[in-house]
């Protein structure tokens, strides 16, 4: 049986690894998520969220982060090795595990499509 943890190897957590994918601007996004991508030398991706006070108070902000990371957890198999990914929420959207992992895999295919021809 495989481990269902989120360890921290799978987490952005410093400025500087946030500012790097930034700094690349390769994106992808729709009315739910807005992403950004970057390739890392890991053989596995990893996620930051930032989630501003747009979308909501802090209640509806840690929300989002969790279900942010589990559609992460969930969909990290599914996803392309070797990838940095920042995933920022829109406002005005209503969080869905379902929809988040759809979107999230959708978005970071599209997005590293982008980044794998630039």
């Amino acid at each position: 049986m495989t481990s269902q943890r989120f360890p921290a190897q799978f987490r952005l957590r410093s400025t500087a690894d946030f500012d790097r994918v930034y700094s690349r601007r390769c994106s992808a996004s729709d009315a739910v998520l807005l992403i950004y991508v970057r390739q890392n030398d890991l053989s596995h991706c990893r996620i930051g969220l930032s989630v501003s006070r747009k979308v909501g108070g802090a209640v509806q902000r840690n929300r989002w982060k969790r279900l942010l990371r589990e559609a992460f957890r969930l969909s990290r198999s599914e996803l392309p090795p070797g990838i940095d990914i920042v995933a920022i929420p829109r406002s005005g959207a209503e969080p869905c595990l379902q929809s988040l992992q759809a979107a999230l895999v959708r978005l970071v295919r599209r997005a590293a499509e982008k980044l794998a021809r630039a």
